[in-house]
């Protein structure tokens, strides 16, 4: 596992995010009744005014209904390669070393300066020391 995996899992994490709101959207819309009021009176006397309510499925819902479904299908299908490298890469931190999981969660995925790193690992860890560590592991594998 590289470097650049990581990077692809802070998106996958929000990739995730997104596209189950833009799921939640698109069930929304699917069940959306536009309602409407209408006034008008009586051509003869008395004119007597008159008030309806009007109420239906929005009409880009009628037009294409199938279209929602492949919209949702595709979406789903986003959702699910981003969770895959989501679970690949969390996979793989369990494999490593917990001080390296600790340098690698502030660092890449809390995006923590290399003194802010050293700070949260305590025991006298210093802003270099931190950083040559982070290096030497991603060199060695």
């Amino acid at each position: 596992m590289d470097k650049d995996i990581l990077k692809q899992y802070i998106d996958a994490c929000e990739a995730v995010k997104e596209t189950e709101e833009q799921i939640r959207q698109l069930r929304k819309n699917r069940k959306t009744v536009v309602v409407d009021a209408v006034k008008g009176s009586m051509r003869d006397f008395p004119f007597a005014a008159k008030s309806f309510k009007v109420a239906g499925i929005a009409h880009s819902v009628l037009e294409n209904p199938g279209q929602l479904d492949r919209e949702e299908l595709i979406l789903e299908e986003r959702k699910a390669a981003a969770a895959q490298i989501k679970s690949q890469v969390e996979a793989w931190l369990n494999t490593i070393p917990v001080r390296m999981q600790r340098i690698i969660r502030y660092r890449d995925f809390e995006g923590l300066t290399w003194r802010q790193v050293a700070m949260k690992m305590g025991r006298k860890a210093t802003e270099e020391g931190v950083r040559k560590e982070y290096q030497r592991f991603f060199d060695e594998n």
